[in-house]
């Protein structure tokens, strides 16, 4: 296929190949691996780069940058293999001495430390910066130990504050060696931030002092572009949609003294919740309507979810929903409610649903959160169950809401009133605020070529 690229696209790619260092922030649709995949192209035409090692995650790796190498004509003549799968399906890809090497993000502590290849890569994309944002992570020790090695990194995402700003320090230390916020990530906190929710000496949460994202945005600017779809792609309206459902007397009773107790007793089975994240997660799980007792055994608590998930059905008229749910024993629900409703993994899955075949779709968010095209199926995106990352939620409506959708999108939240869902609602409100400034800071101006 002929590439003829938007200006923005043009854009980005130059400003790849002028930056060593270079954090893309693209919203999914922009075409951010062909952008990438082109700078790639010009780079070792021009002998700027030999050997590109591209870290991405599972799915987008086996599929999405393979799928794109072979897709457009003007790549014709780059090599590519994907070190994937067991041990020596990864050996037998490095050893192939491709111009790009494909891996997943969960091997990059075997590539480093384990597989006993000499890491010569001099270009490293990494497709999903933000899944870097844990500076405690093996995956991220180990990338940061052959940094000195890499000439070129680029660090890509849609999401890069999903968290807060906090996230960012992780990110850029991987990229510049800690040039711009800092080596250590205490005096970043020191710096920038003050304590915010505590528990005496212990610290659960920070906040930006006076004038510190301003700071931190100027600190990034230099080597950080961002585009957001609505700006450059002519999309459809996008509509978000609150349906309230109510637990009963009895069953909100249940949930209460979960909450209060943290202890509750259930048809004589004891369920535990030993600490605020395990509780947050039991909450959720009561809020969508079962929960998991000691022994994984699904208690079922109410059906109100349920019901107003058939009612959205009834009212789409025929036409497909995709259904996002979080917990299995939601996934088992759903299938007991509706014997048609079809998990969408496969690749041929993904071809049913975006041919019309499939009227009930259902989704993870972890699992289907980045690189499923499934616009041309629907329109209609269901949140069953809800979850605290941004990340994960803005990337499951990216699945329909990007280029090629030519409907409407609409984006039902299915939520239990006076329970954890409320909080939730509005905690990825708040951190979508964050990351807009952010955003904005620092906006890729096209007119400044």
């Amino acid at each position: 296929m002929k590439y003829n690229p938007y200006d923005y696209q043009e854009y980005a790619t130059k400003f790849i190949e002028k930056h060593e260092t270079a954090a893309v922030f693209l919203e999914c649709g922009l075409g951010k691996t062909v952008i990438t995949l082109t700078a790639i192209k010009d780079l070792m035409t021009k002998s700027k780069v030999k050997k590109v090692l591209v870290i991405a995650p599972l799915r987008v790796g086996k599929n999405t940058w393979p799928d794109e190498i072979t897709k457009w004509e003007h790549l014709k003549g780059l090599t590519y293999t994907v070190a994937i799968g067991t041990a020596e399906e990864r050996v037998r890809a490095l050893k192939a001495n491709a111009d790009i090497t494909i891996i997943n993000r969960e091997n990059v502590e075997w590539l480093v430390f384990k597989s006993g290849y000499h890491f010569d890569f001099d270009m490293v994309i990494v497709d999903e910066l933000s899944s870097f944002k844990s500076y405690k992570a093996r995956r991220f020790k180990a990338l940061l130990k052959v940094r000195p090695d890499i000439d070129r990194i680029v660090g890509l995402t849609g999401t890069p504050s999903s968290n807060g700003l906090m996230d960012l320090w992780a990110e850029f230390r991987l990229l510049d060696f800690g040039e711009r916020l800092g080596r250590y990530i205490t005096r970043y906190r020191v710096g920038y931030f003050t304590p915010d929710k505590t528990n005496g000496q212990v610290v659960f949460s920070y906040k930006p002092l006076p004038g510190a994202e301003e700071k931190i945005y100027d600190k990034i600017s230099d080597i950080t572009i961002s585009m957001r779809a609505k700006d450059y792609l002519k999309l459809p309206a996008l509509v978000m949609n609150e349906v309230k459902v109510e637990m009963g007397e009895k069953e909100k009773a249940l949930y209460d003294r979960m909450k209060k107790d943290m202890v509750v007793d259930f048809s004589d089975q004891e369920i535990d919740a030993n600490n605020a994240a395990t509780l947050s997660l039991k909450l959720l799980q009561m809020a969508n309507g079962a929960v998991y007792d000691e022994d994984r055994k699904v208690c079922p608590i109410h059906d109100e979810k349920l019901n107003a998930l058939e009612d959205l059905i009834e009212s789409a008229n025929g036409k497909p929903v995709l259904v996002a749910y979080w917990f299995k024993h939601d996934l088992e629900r759903i299938k007991s409610r509706f014997p048609t409703a079809r998990d969408i993994k496969s690749p041929e899955d993904i071809h049913k649903w975006n041919r019309g075949e499939i009227a009930i779709g259902l989704i993870h968010p972890a699992s289907a959160g980045h690189g499923l095209n499934l616009q041309e199926g629907g329109s209609t995106l269901i949140w069953f169950g809800l979850t605290w990352s941004l990340e994960l939620y803005q990337q499951t409506i990216a699945r329909l809401y990007r280029q090629g959708q030519k409907n409407t999108v609409v984006v039902h939240h299915i939520v239990t009133k006076g329970t954890i869902d409320e909080r939730v609602i509005k905690a990825l409100g708040k951190k979508e605020k964050t990351q807009d400034a952010l955003i904005d800071a620092v906006k890729a101006e096209l007119g400044r070529k």
